[in-house]
């Protein structure tokens, strides 16, 4: 029986705190993962450190992607299709490590999450489902 590839990719959307980068969302952060990896060069970083939002006009980004970026939403840029690992270079940028930036997508400090981490991650009880709520 072949499941029906809207179905299947739906299903992704049915993890709770986890956004599955998939095609579309590639497209739909094609803009922002771009600015992302321009802050590989380091004259791009001192050029976005010196006047943010002037840096951010030069792209193709929505107002709200804008947004979020000066924000440093990142659960809102992981929505707007962001990837992860281009935004780590905004962490970067930043001066956060990987896991001190992931941290605050979470409820937790980063204390708190480094902890959970060294003790093998989330628990997937409650964790598998938002729809069926396990």
């Amino acid at each position: 029986m072949t499941q029906n590839i809207h179905e299947y990719l739906a299903e992704f959307e049915d993890i709770p705190g986890t956004r599955v980068y998939t095609a579309t969302r590639a497209r739909k952060g094609y803009w922002i993962n771009q600015f992302a990896m321009s802050l590989m060069k380091a004259e791009n970083r001192e050029r976005f450190k010196a006047d943010e939002q002037a840096y951010l006009d030069e792209w193709k980004l929505s107002d709200e992607a804008k947004e979020a970026l000066l924000a440093r939403d990142y659960n809102r840029l992981l929505d707007l299709g962001g990837n992860v690992y281009f935004l780590s270079k905004l962490f970067s940028t930043d001066g956060l490590s990987f896991a001190e930036a992931v941290s605050t997508m979470t409820d937790m400090t980063f204390p708190e999450y480094r902890e959970m981490m060294n003790k093998g991650g989330r628990s997937p009880i409650g964790n598998r489902s938002i729809k069926g709520g396990y």
